[in-house]
């Protein structure tokens, strides 16, 4: 395998990130344990992802460091696979009266994952690192499956690959009220976006109203519906 590999040689870390506060913090946290950190966005075709992509740049740019690496976007559409989710079509978005469990995404994690680690193995690079949180409901985010997919990547890829989750034992409202000199007013997290705003009605919206709330946190986003 023909390895493209950076200018430095140690602590190097290929991170997943999105828009939302759990991003930011995650890439915060890596530069302040003075790992070389690549960001890398898995465009997959969703509704959201222009203004999720828009405010990501945002906040990459406001946290600005030697060692962070300019973002890479892999491109890995889904529409073939998902078919008329509402992740594509924009019909039956989970509102913030549904559970949870409704903003499922097929295979979400197993996706960006084997992007990332091809990347990384191309890289040289032998961690991922991802921002999943404690509480996550999904079969894909728990650490029976990160052991697991690190195995599978490690077949596949015949290069040592590991996956750290080092926000999982943080809840959104504990990340918020940990990081709260962060800019999070840059951060984005919403299903059905208002041009670049968040609606302020679906399901993580409504997450993230109430993890502001309960980290006792001035909320600085402009949702488009201001209250609930």
């Amino acid at each position: 395998m023909r390895l493209l590999g950076w200018d430095f040689m140690r602590k190097r870390v290929v991170a997943l990130v999105s828009g939302g506060v759990e991003s930011l913090c995650l890439v915060v946290r890596l530069l302040q344990r003075a790992y070389h950190v690549a960001p890398v966005y898995v465009r997959c075709g969703l509704r959201w992802e222009s203004a999720e992509q828009w405010w990501l740049r945002k906040w990459l740019q406001a946290i600005r460091h030697p060692r962070l690496r300019p973002l890479v976007v892999l491109d890995l559409p889904v529409a073939s696979l998902y078919g008329h989710h509402w992740s594509l079509t924009g019909r039956s978005v989970p509102s913030r009266h549904s559970r949870d469990a409704a903003v499922y995404l097929p295979g979400r994690n197993l996706l960006l994952l084997s992007a990332a680690a091809i990347y990384a193995a191309r890289q040289g690079v032998s961690r991922l690192a991802l921002g999943t949180l404690v509480g996550n409901p999904f079969g894909d985010a728990t650490p029976r499956f990160f052991h697991q997919a690190g195995d599978c990547l490690r077949q596949a890829l015949d290069r040592p690959i590991q996956i750290a989750t080092p926000l999982r034992h943080f809840t959104k409202t504990r990340l918020i009220a940990a990081m709260g000199d962060q800019p999070f007013r840059l951060t984005f997290s919403c299903l059905q976006p208002r041009g670049r705003r968040h609606c302020g009605d679906c399901n993580k919206c409504a997450e993230r109203r109430r993890a502001f709330r309960l980290a006792g946190v001035a909320d600085p986003t402009p949702y488009a519906v201001r209250s609930q």
